[in-house]
């Protein structure tokens, strides 16, 4: 044990802002904490600042904090239900999710999980070997803001753990690799008052067997305790498919970026189309452009709209020419690196989903063979689709780079000027010119032959003489970039022998060896419907463990008066250890203001539990206390290490002219095992029945105790960094200790230094105030 007495001033400082919340990292050398702004600062111990996160949107406060263990990723809960995850070393934001109408209570990441990788033969998926195989993701451009969408970037790397997500209506989502939700739990279901119903904590037990959730129902305090079997025994399963899953995740996110980018990219590609040639489009008649153009090309006699046309300079389409060939390289690299990519990637990941789901022994509960199937056609149904895409884009660019190389040739061929022998056109390139220009605007029968449903509302139609339209048929391109069947299909080639052996082939279509090619859907009709696909794989496991939770037990840990109800009755702290060397967890919870109850939960299947209750009123065997150590009320708890649990405790009453104090209690968790009663987990345990309270003054000598001039309100501790930090009661002033110093001098005279050390800081900070406030 580390005695109290042995602590040490590390400093105090003045924040400058009112301090909401404060966080340690357990075991670096990082301390976040929240602004009355709902910013979200991490510092060092020596006041340096590493980060600052500001507030996803003005008026929303920070709810909760937690630290992923031995990791500066930090999870932040804000009262909009949004729930981020912020990476401190880079200062940036990792992911983000929101859950609608709803309000973080808590958001909490467990421990590591640790589980063999082989069993019964099978070795589960626990590294990420898909490396060996797969390319890694291809740079994207900058995406425009406007564009942009949550969830942007990967999970966070490193060991497997759960991320807890308390919502203020009772709803518990578990996330693993907090990206993959893995089960949840509807609290308001398992209490006797949901209208009188309010949840303070959940945590997810050491061993990840048990679920604990700490909640009010009608006037009684409850702590519920559920299992869940599945949970238990399929550990590793769950562990490999939720690996897969969060990497199916990612390449979700990447294939939607990647959309993003072609969407812009060819916003562009639309811009650089409309230029003179457009103009001159929109201002003849329907039909005229493609006659007199082509009567240019077979006769060499143009009209004077084609002659004004032509009038402008050999560098000016030059320009034009290279910006849309610019444009659609841009197109085609998009098309061809990213997006092919991660349809593979995709249907790799796909692929080891539906090999999991052929082995029932050990994924029956968690995937259905049929559903990844179906996944994974779909992904193949995409890829054919990207492929269909990049040829749609393929064309449009020769044809555009075929038009303008012409209407060069044909300017240096009007004015009487040298034309290069490279651009004189072959038999070839000038029968594609022709079918190009006669394909400009299409006849009105050529649109009537496959009517599209009325329900659609995109069926081809020819535009009016008013509309806006262009030399080319860029819509052939930008139809699978809609939500919305295409207007024009991708003409089928009669050549084409896998077609031809498709449409004589009746059984194909039933089958889930082939991959269906609808021809009628656009590119993002068959990403959606690829998305529905894997969104019932990813329902299926959440299914299964959110029905496996059941509540096991019921304890009762205090009663709320309804008549004539004490002062601070609804003053709640509480804190939870997961004690790997004990194989149990710890939680301590505050029955009142001036009485805490300390639970332990074995690991073990023998369904036992122990609960210590203490107060810090004198006892029957306490001797004369002195003032300072009297009628004192706790304010904050929080366990510093497996034995040691830290209480901020202050006084509540004190003579007039003399200025209130804290003080704080080290208490040592190994002096309470011969004051603790043992209880069976049973449906419905009472134990402000059974559990006898005792005096802290009875089982603590004085070196546990610390006193510290002026209020505290919050407490925050770090074993790992051996420190200690408090709150003041302004708000703004943060006090740091540490815990763990060489005791080399009396301990009477450290005690009156320590003081005197704390009343001349809290001076400078009060001060400080004070100017501040002159200020205002």
């Amino acid at each position: 044990m580390t005695p109290a007495s042995r602590m040490k001033l590390f400093g105090g400082r003045h924040m400058g802002c009112i301090v909401e919340r404060i966080e340690w990292n357990k075991n670096m050398d990082l301390l976040a904490y929240v602004t009355e702004k709902g910013e979200v600062v991490v510092q060092r111990l020596n006041w340096k600042k590493v980060a600052t996160f500001p507030t996803p949107v003005e008026g929303v406060k920070v709810r909760s904090l937690s630290w992923q263990l031995d990791d500066s990723v930090l999870a932040v809960g804000y009262s909009n239900g949004k729930v981020a995850l912020l990476d401190v070393e880079n200062e940036t934001v990792i992911s983000s999710v929101i859950y609608d109408d709803d309000d973080v209570r808590q958001v909490y990441f467990s421990g590591t999980i640790d589980c063999p990788e082989t069993l019964g033969g099978h070795t589960f998926n626990a590294n990420d070997k898909h490396k060996l195989f797969l390319p890694k993701p291809w740079p994207l451009p900058a995406i425009d803001p406007s564009l942009r969408t949550l969830e942007q970037k990967p999970f966070p790397e490193g060991s497997p753990r759960f991320l807890i997500v308390v919502l203020c209506s009772g709803k518990v989502h578990l996330l693993l690799f907090a990206a993959v939700q893995t089960g949840s739990i509807d609290l308001t279901q398992y209490v006797l008052h949901p209208e009188q119903f309010e949840v303070f904590d959940v945590k997810i037990s050491g061993d990840f067997n048990a679920i604990y959730a700490l909640v009010r129902d009608g006037q009684q305090l409850k702590m519920l305790h559920f299992r869940n079997q599945l949970l238990q025994d399929f550990k590793a399963s769950i562990l490999g498919v939720a690996r897969l899953c969060a990497h199916i995740l990612e390449t979700k996110n990447y294939i939607n970026r990647t959309e993003q980018c072609l969407k812009e990219t060819w916003e562009a590609v639309q811009l650089v189309m409309d230029n003179r040639l457009t103009n001159y489009a929109n201002a003849q008649a329907y039909g005229s452009t493609s006659a007199d153009l082509l009567e240019l090309h077979i006769f060499g006699f143009s009209t004077l709209e084609v002659e004004e046309l032509l009038t402008m300079s050999e560098r000016e389409l030059k320009k034009i020419a290279k910006s849309a060939e610019r444009g659609f390289r841009d197109l085609h690299a998009l098309v061809f690196k990213p997006l092919n990519e991660a349809a593979i990637s995709m249907f790799y990941f796909l692929n080891a989903i539906t090999g999991l789901a052929r082995m029932p022994h050990f994924y029956e509960s968690l995937l259905l063979p049929e559903m990844a199937v179906e996944a994974m056609r779909a992904c193949g149904s995409f890829y054919l689709k990207v492929f269909e895409l990049r040829e749609r884009i393929h064309t449009l660019a020769n044809d555009s780079k075929l038009f303008h190389n012409w209407l060069l040739f044909t300017i240096l061929r009007l004015s009487h000027q040298e034309i290069p022998d490279e651009m004189l056109l072959s038999k070839e390139e000038n029968a594609a010119l022709a079918d190009l220009l006669c394909s400009m605007e299409p006849d009105s029968d050529d649109s009537s032959d496959d009517k599209a449903e009325p329900e659609l509302g995109e069926a081809f139609s020819l535009p009016s003489s008013r509309s806006t339209r262009s030399l080319f048929n860029i819509d052939q391109v930008g139809q699978y970039l809609k939500n919305a069947f295409l207007t024009q299909p991708h003409p089928v080639d009669p050549n084409h022998l896998w077609d031809e052996i498709e449409r004589e082939s009746n059984y194909m279509g039933a089958s889930n060896v082939f991959v269906p090619h609808d021809k009628k859907l656009s590119l993002v009709q068959q990403r959606e419907k690829m998305f529905n696909a894997i969104d019932g794989i990813l329902y299926r496991p959440t299914e299964s463990i959110s029905a496996s939770f059941k509540l096991s037990s019921s304890i009762i840990c205090r009663e709320f008066r309804t008549v004539e109800p004490e002062k601070d009755q609804d003053f709640l702290a509480f804190s939870y250890h997961a004690n790997d060397s004990a194989k149990c967890d710890m939680f301590a919870v505050t029955i009142s203001c001036e009485e805490a109850m300390i639970l332990q939960f074995s690991w073990a299947e023998d369904c036992l539990f122990r609960c210590t209750r203490v107060h810090l009123k004198p006892g029957p065997f306490t001797q004369l206390l002195d003032e300072e150590y009297n009628n004192l009320r706790i304010v904050d708890l929080k366990f510093y290490n497996e034995s040691i649990l830290s209480v901020l405790t202050q006084s509540m009453s004190y003579p007039k002219g003399v200025r209130p104090h804290s003080c704080l209690i080290q208490l040592s968790l190994s002096e309470l095992e011969n004051h603790c009663s043992r209880h069976h987990l049973a449906a419905l345990v009472n134990l402000t029945d059974v559990a006898e309270s005792r005096s802290i003054h009875d089982i603590s000598d004085k070196t546990a105790f610390k006193l510290l001039d002026g209020v505290c309100t919050m407490l925050a501790v770090s074993s790992g960094r051996r420190v200690v930090t408090v709150l003041s009661d302004s708000k703004r002033k943060l006090t740091i200790f540490e815990t763990e110093v060489e005791e080399t001098y009396d301990t009477d005279a450290f005690q009156g230094s320590f003081l005197q050390i704390s009343r001349d800081q809290n001076a400078s900070i009060s001060d400080a105030e004070q100017l501040d406030s002159a200020r205002l």
